[in-house]
């Protein structure tokens, strides 16, 4: 549902601008309301309230009396946010997320399929440099599990 890489900005009251290509999906898809939380590799990630549900369904399977579970969910859910985008397509982002994914104004918003990811331009482009001559092992490594 959500392919693409865009550059946008954090304006002043902290509101990101989602790309146009990700508002026709939502329109179409009749999606009003998101999720944004803390992410992987210091991103944020951004869910429609129906992949939110399936990933809070999966996560909520997993034993609260093992350790790693109860950190993971903790940090997963109290990072969590419900968005709305305004009138020009904005969503607000918390502060303690900009803080967590060392956003400082430039961002790079991607699509990986059922979610969106929110990166600090200075982050993305060291994650993108960092394994991007790895992609096509990384590839290999996966596929060969099949």
């Amino acid at each position: 549902m959500f392919y693409g890489e865009f550059e946008h900005s954090l304006d002043k009251k902290s509101r990101i601008i989602i790309p146009s290509r990700f508002r026709e999906a939502f329109k179409n898809n009749f999606v009003e309301k998101f999720f944004i939380t803390r992410g992987l590799d210091g991103c944020l990630f951004l869910f429609v309230e129906e992949e939110w549900k399936k990933q809070e369904q999966k996560f909520k399977g997993l034993s609260f009396t093992k350790a790693e579970a109860r950190k993971f969910n903790r940090l997963f859910f109290s990072g969590a946010s419900e968005a709305i985008c305004d009138a020009q397509g904005r969503i607000l982002i918390p502060q303690y997320l900009i803080d967590f994914a060392k956003i400082e104004k430039d961002v790079v918003i991607i699509g990986v399929s059922n979610r969106i990811e929110i990166w600090s331009k200075t982050c993305w482009k060291e994650f993108y440099e960092n394994t991007r001559e790895t992609f096509e092992d990384t590839a290999e490594k996966l596929m060969g599990l099949e």
